[in-house]
């Protein structure tokens, strides 16, 4: 991978307020790029990883979509396998029109990832700064906080509402006067709650003209009343979003996802690195963007497995968050990592914890036969 930072991007970097030191740092940071702690989801990754897992257990942690691919996106991929001693940019293109197409976009306003930490990270590099800090919600996805950190830029997290557990817009704006980048994970990680389209437009209208906001779509598709907001995007707003093949596309391991934006926003991002994209993941997702029906197929599947997991919590008098998401989080009355590990013992893998609440695990929603086992699992563990 080719890797550069250029004198416009150097001088933008000490404008907003990094040191000569610093940007060395970045500089080296950049050409380090996945070795890094923050750059790629395998630090995050090593939160969900069991090594020696067995092979009978339940992998119900890392917020993954047994499913795997849709069949045209198998075939798509096991197709182009034999050509892959050729970079095949076109596919990228492909993947890029494809996507732009089913969103109504122009082309221009959507460029392709493997996967969409990438562009997460690097959109956190661009616009957050020691001046200008990253916001984020408290429990949140943590990759972006990791990347600021990494850099200088202060992260301020701020809870989200307490009974409808979506992000308080409203005091994230007010957690600092000129905030770099607010980022929205919706439906948020770890705890699928929505946060309305009202309260997006809101803070889009009320943000001060330098702050961006930066909204993680990866769930979105889940959601039967999540509603998208591409559409704010062209409308030009200030606004980027990642959208990722990870979650109702099955492709976690096959790495595909994009950034949506205004161009210039765009272009400020893609330009602090560059290399071809994986062929297999852009040829699944164009093919997996072409089935009309599998959205709507894969979210009622997720949809009823989720809600008969929390009706049999609800029963068994166990607190949990209600979820639009392929995930929950449930209250184990005890520290969370003992539950992990008590649950762990009956071969049954769930999410981690977040120190804001110790006492809270998340559980992925897997198939309908590992929540079967989670459930039998979770009635020897919860009051052991």
């Amino acid at each position: 991978m080719s890797t550069f930072i250029s004198a416009e991007q150097s001088a933008d970097l000490l404008k907003r307020g990094f040191t000569r030191r610093s940007l060395g740092r970045i500089v080296t940071m950049i050409t380090a790029g996945a070795a890094l702690p923050f750059y790629n989801e395998q630090a995050l990754a090593q939160l969900s990883m069991v090594r020696n897992m067995p092979p009978d257990a339940v992998k119900i942690n890392a917020n993954e979509n047994p499913m795997g691919p849709c069949p045209q996106a198998a075939d798509a991929i096991h197709s182009v396998v034999q050509k892959g001693g050729r970079y095949m940019y076109e596919e990228t293109y492909n993947m890029r029109d494809t996507l732009a197409q089913a969103l109504d976009l122009r082309p221009e306003y959507v460029v392709p990832y493997a996967g969409s930490s990438d562009p997460l990270h690097r959109t956190v590099l661009s616009f957050s700064s020691k001046e200008h800090p990253f916001v984020k919600a408290d429990p949140g996805y943590e990759a972006g906080e990791r990347a600021a950190k990494f850099i200088g830029a202060p992260v301020i997290n701020v809870p989200l509402r307490k009974g409808t557990w979506d992000h308080d817009v409203k005091a994230m704006l007010a957690a600092h006067p000129s905030p770099g980048l607010i980022y929205v994970c919706n439906p948020n990680n770890p705890t699928g709650t929505l946060t309305s389209r009202a309260d997006i437009e809101w803070l889009l209208e009320n943000k001060p003209k330098e702050t961006m906001v930066l909204l993680d779509e990866a769930y979105v598709h889940i959601s039967p009343h999540a509603v998208p907001c591409t559409d704010l995007v062209a409308k030009d707003k200030d606004l980027i979003i990642l959208r990722t093949f990870s979650k109702i596309y099955g492709m976690a391991g096959l790495r595909a996802g994009a950034a949506i934006g205004r161009p210039d926003l765009l272009d400020k991002i893609k330009n602090w690195s560059a290399g071809a994209m994986p062929v297999t993941g852009m040829v699944g997702a164009t093919a997996s963007l072409k089935v009309a029906s599998l959205v709507m197929e894969r979210r009622k599947i997720i949809t009823d497995i989720r809600e008969d997991t929390l009706s049999f919590l609800a029963s068994k008098n166990i607190e949990f968050i209600p979820s639009e998401s392929n995930k929950f989080m449930m209250n184990a009355k005890r520290p969370g990592i003992e539950f992990y590990q008590a649950m762990a013992r009956e071969k049954v893998y769930i999410g981690r914890v977040w120190p804001v609440w110790p006492n809270w695990v998340r559980v992925t929603v897997g198939s309908k036969d590992d929540m079967a086992k989670f459930k039998v699992a979770c009635m020897k563990c919860y009051n052991a």
